[in-house]
């Protein structure tokens, strides 16, 4: 099923109207001051390649080992591509691009241009640490794939870059380091998710039983690995895959390019045409990455994440993200567009599909469509496929050898996954943001039952997740209600860990009948379930918050519906208390590196504005 092209462009919803009017007025010093330092530097260079003023000292050292491609570096007017690189073979989202720069290299030699892989940058998994110490670095290894990336285009020998990168951290920080150089046009080529595996709500079952004491680690490894089965990224809606949509809505992907899967003819094509976009785009300088990622390019990413229930660590590197092109973006613009935006989207933990049925619904065509024809997505940006966003609804195809786009399915192909505007799964966002005495979070309702999102309960207090583990081992927590208060994980205390390992526990109590929530200044990310959990807690325990004066049995009451947070207790005796500090160590811990990154915790800023510590 196909349909024309959206060419009328509807009416603006006047919530987004006027939140965009803010953020353009809020951002107005920022947003000029970035637009005149990338307009500078693109005066600056020359009017050949971009390394057309390097001594000859200089271009020898950037042509010395490049074989067939030095007489083109050194004695021509082509142009040059950057590829800046998240590639390791031990994650499965990005052991395919250890093909990528070999295609994308004879892709630009085939265009008249050269390809120079101009550095690398680290990708850690939070799968893989959660609830290990080396989950202490992941936050903080956004800001260091940052600062890798601006190391890795500082050579000027690049005249345009193509960034291959996926996961969680990987991708805001690739996209905060290239925006440092975003008079280049610089493009981002996804890997595309694996193949679909054991069905995430089996996957589930098994992890709670477990949890339970139900099911063995034998049976417990086998569910896990008949999921996380083969390259690519993992199939749930986390942060991997909410940054592949991101990606796309922001116009920083190739229509249709976010979730075709690794090692297809499709997905080489796909790469290709990237290169060779990338490649044309190269000293236009209305094409370049900071002309492209500005304020509607901003709020057209938040509405497509809330639309679909994504992962709520991008209410901080979409913040981040923002800042580094100069927009000032704020956790109300997130609630304010929350109200108004649908929810059309159910994706595991949200649902029982995954991201490969989520495309074959109509995917991102469909809720392209369906956002740009309630007026809820500005059409009028720039992207590197061409001006205007309703571009997006198209879905790349072969013919034969040629790369070719289609009109997408004129509504969803499979409404349990996907709906349009005017039948959504919920009327409002998949996230929201909660205001209280306890400070400002974010929670996560897209996957939270509707009996479920208002709890109120006495406190179950805990400085770490292991300490509330054992307590749920223990017995502990059984036949009661309670609020699970997890303090001292926020960035400058730790660097903010995710807390994924609490969810198959307190789904449990959950599921026995207790009335369970979860505050925290710690994160869950995309893979925050079905108990409600208020998250980022601003401002964090080891910032003086309040949550390090809530004491067990404190009644709490954590209300998704009114957006509110709150600590029932007299604000005379709240005043009066002694905070209390972390029953473990308060400072720097040491080993698995977290010693090299203490100057990180001193300097790191609050979660409502990034978490950041480069901006």
């Amino acid at each position: 099923m196909t349909a024309a092209p959206a060419t009328a462009t509807p009416e603006l919803h006047p919530v987004l109207a006027e939140v965009t009017e803010r953020v353009v007025a809020r951002s107005a010093t920022t947003r000029s001051a970035y637009l005149e330092r990338i307009r500078s530097a693109a005066a600056q260079r020359p009017a050949g390649p971009g390394r057309a003023d390097l001594g000859c000292a200089n271009l020898a050292h950037g042509t010395a080992a490049c074989g067939p491609d030095k007489l083109t570096l050194t004695a021509s007017p082509a142009r040059n591509l950057a590829i800046v690189t998240a590639y390791n073979d031990m994650l499965s989202a990005h052991q395919p691009f250890e093909t990528f720069p070999a295609l994308i290299k004879r892709a630009a030699r085939d265009a008249g241009g050269v390809a120079q892989v101009a550095g690398g940058v680290p990708a850690m998994c939070d799968g893989i640490t959660q609830g290990r110490a080396g989950m202490e670095l992941s936050l903080f290894s956004r800001d260091v794939i940052a600062m890798s990336t601006a190391v890795a285009l500082s050579h000027d020998m690049f005249d345009a870059a193509v960034l291959l990168g996926v996961c969680d951290k990987i991708v805001p920080g690739l996209v905060i380091g290239a925006l440092s150089f975003g008079h280049l046009p610089v493009l981002l080529a996804p890997a595309g998710p694996m193949t679909s595996g054991l069905p995430n709500k089996e996957k589930a079952r098994v992890r709670q039983a477990f949890a339970a004491g139900e099911a063995g680690r034998d049976e417990l490894l086998d569910a896990e690995s008949r999921s996380y089965h083969g390259p690519g990224t993992c199939t749930f809606f986390g942060t991997a895959n909410s940054n592949q949509l991101l990606m796309e809505v922001m116009g920083l992907h190739l229509p249709g390019s976010s979730f075709v899967n690794p090692g297809t003819a499709l997905r080489d094509a796909l790469t290709a045409e990237t290169t060779r976009r990338a490649l044309a785009a190269a000293g236009d300088p209305s094409r370049a990455m900071g002309e492209i990622v500005d304020e509607k390019a901003v709020l057209n990413g938040v509405v497509a994440l809330l639309a679909t229930g994504g992962s709520t660590n991008h209410t901080m590197h979409l913040v981040a993200m923002a800042a580094a092109a100069g927009v000032a973006l704020t956790w109300d613009d997130f609630a304010d567009l929350s109200a108004v935006v649908p929810l059309l989207a159910r994706i595991y933990p949200n649902g029982s599909a995954d991201v490969n049925h989520f495309r074959a619904a109509g995917g991102l065509q469909v809720l392209i469509r369906e956002l740009h024809t309630a007026g809820l997505l500005h059409d009028d940006v720039r992207t590197v496929d061409g001006p205007g966003l309703a571009r997006y609804t198209r879905e790349p195809f072969l013919d034969g050898d040629s790369l070719v786009w289609h009109e997408g399915p004129a509504e969803s192909l499979d409404k349990s996954v996907l709906r349009g505007v005017a039948d959504p799964f919920a009327p409002d966002g998949g996230l929201r943001v909660l205001h209280g005495n306890l400070g400002v979070s974010v929670v996560k309702t897209s996957a939270v039952e509707p009996d479920h999102r208002l709890v109120e309960a006495p406190a179950a207090v805990f400085d770490d997740q292991a300490d509330l583990l054992a307590a749920f081992e223990a017995g502990e927590l059984d036949g009661r209600d309670l609020v699970a208060v997890v303090r001292h994980q926020g960035p400058r205390a730790n660097g903010m860990p995710e807390l994924h390992k609490l969810t198959p526990a307190l789904g449990v109590l959950q599921d026995r009948g207790q009335r369970v929530a979860l505050v925290t200044d710690g994160r869950m990310s995309g893979a925050s379930g079905k108990v409600p959990a208020a998250l980022h807690v601003t401002p964090e325990a080891a910032r003086g918050g309040p949550l390090q004066k809530v004491r067990d049995g404190d009644p709490i009451r954590l209300d998704t519906l009114n957006g509110t947070l709150s600590l029932l207790v007299d604000a005379d005796e709240f005043d009066a208390r002694e905070p209390a500090l972390p029953a473990g160590p308060s400072g720097p811990t040491f080993g698995t590196g977290r010693e090299l990154f203490a100057a990180f915790r001193a300097a790191v800023g609050p979660a409502d504005r990034g978490a950041s510590v480069t901006l």
